[in-house]
């Protein structure tokens, strides 16, 4: 079925001039997920809702009440198509290959390569250990998004010294910064 709705979907969003990254179906939620260079606006993805909607209702797709949820792919990404993963290539990447597999079942490495059979991951430090998968081995794969380097070893309390705020203020040596304490309200 997600096959048949990426084909439907395709040509509407293509019309508004956006890129279909993937369609989903999860218990009466349908989740469309597009794209474009630059990023796409709060005004592109209602006008993509309201195109999609109208789509579904034309050819009367689903029995049931169901939920239409279009959205952006943020920062960590779903990478389906071989196009998904060429434009990828550089990026971390996190794969869950199928049971059936040989090997380890969760991979983390730099995608390194991508073609229309499927791709090769680095998993080593300098590229020094290689895993080639084909598309059909893997259950899922998404780049990773890595918030910067973590503490060097030993310096994981150091992190926040000499800094102000909830953690201590360094111009007393101790104590909560009163003005940055807020409430919030609790039921």
């Amino acid at each position: 079925m997600t096959d048949d709705l990426y084909g439907m979907v395709e040509p509407v969003v293509s019309a508004l001039e956006l890129e279909l990254v993937d369609v989903e179906q999860r218990s009466g939620v349908v989740l469309v997920t597009v794209d474009r260079p630059g990023g796409v606006d709060l005004e592109s993805l209602v006008r993509a809702d309201r195109a999609v909607t109208v789509a579904f209702d034309e050819v009367g797709l689903f029995e049931r009440r169901y939920t239409l949820e279009v959205s952006s792919p943020g920062v960590e990404r779903m990478l389906r198509r071989p196009e998904h993963f060429t434009r990828a290539m550089g990026e971390m990447i996190s794969v869950k290959t199928r049971p059936q597999v040989p090997g380890e079942r969760r991979l983390r490495g730099t995608l390194v390569e991508a073609d229309d059979e499927g791709f090769e991951l680095s998993t080593g430090q300098a590229g020094t250990d290689r895993v080639r998968l084909a598309y059909s081995d893997v259950d899922r794969v998404r780049t990773v998004f890595e918030w910067g380097p973590g503490p060097r070893p030993g310096e994981r309390g150091k992190a926040n010294a000499g800094r102000t705020g909830h953690d201590g203020d360094a111009r007393t040596g101790g104590g909560t910064d009163q003005a940055e304490r807020k409430q919030v309200a609790t039921s």
